[in-house]
């Protein structure tokens, strides 16, 4: 099993992070982090992102072969892969355009979770298919590797995969349910992690089937940059 899991209360509500700062403790989970009305507030969001920057499908590095998952981004930066490499850029790969703002309810969020003064410059939006998963993977690309990385599910529950250090560390499968969050922070912000599938019509949130996953992060220290990019994971499943 992985150590240095815990497990928040069931009523996120009464959580506050120590102000100003991330913490720096293991892998958190947290259970029904957004009751039902900030779930819709937040897919509404993610609908309107999506709007204005489409999905894409991303492609391997070398090789070519796509992704099962689409991807779009808001900030200042955005996320890709392809053929040349994982990097951070500016604008839509297919429209040119610079990216959607990030919406004030995402760095809410991202605030109250972390703690974190900053604000996030980069988030990632993952659209899963039905059939689509993710695997084994750590989030190095970043400059700052010492930011905490929040994720908030919202629809079908996700089996996510979490590992530790090596490629070849024990893992553990967890249930994410709509509303739920996972803080990875401290020792964990390395930690290999994914997701395995998705099951299907376990909730109602998204008309249509899937997932999706948005991820905002901090891609430079604050001693390089005045703004960091900050690390948050949103999960938007069906």
């Amino acid at each position: 099993t992985v150590s240095g899991l815990k497990k928040g209360r069931k009523s996120y509500g009464g959580y506050r992070p120590a102000e100003g700062r991330p913490r720096t403790g293991p892998m958190r989970l947290l259970p029904g982090f957004l009751g039902p009305d900030r779930q819709r507030l937040l897919l509404a969001e993610v609908r309107a992102i999506v709007a204005a920057a489409p999905l894409y499908s991303p492609v391997m590095p070398r090789s070519g072969s796509p992704y099962s998952v689409r991807m779009t981004n808001c900030g200042p930066l955005g996320w890709l892969s392809d053929r040349s490499g994982y990097r951070y850029a500016p604008i839509h790969p297919l429209t040119g355009q610079p990216w959607p703002a990030l919406p004030a309810l995402v760095l809410a969020l991202w605030r109250e979770a972390t703690g974190v003064p900053y604000a996030p410059e980069a988030c990632l939006i993952n659209y899963y298919g039905p059939d689509a998963k993710l695997g084994l993977h750590r989030d190095e690309d970043e400059e700052a590797c010492d930011a905490p990385i929040l994720s908030l599910s919202l629809g079908d529950t996700a089996l996510f995969r979490i590992g530790g250090p090596l490629r070849k560390s024990p893992t553990r499968s967890l249930r994410l349910a709509s509303g739920d969050a996972v803080v990875l922070e401290g020792p964990s912000r390395q930690w290999f992690h994914g997701v395995d599938r998705l099951l299907p019509g376990t909730s109602r949130l998204l008309a249509e089937a899937g997932r999706f996953n948005l991820r905002s992060e901090e891609h430079t220290s604050e001693l390089q940059s005045r703004f960091g990019i900050s690390y948050a994971v949103f999960c938007l499943k069906k």
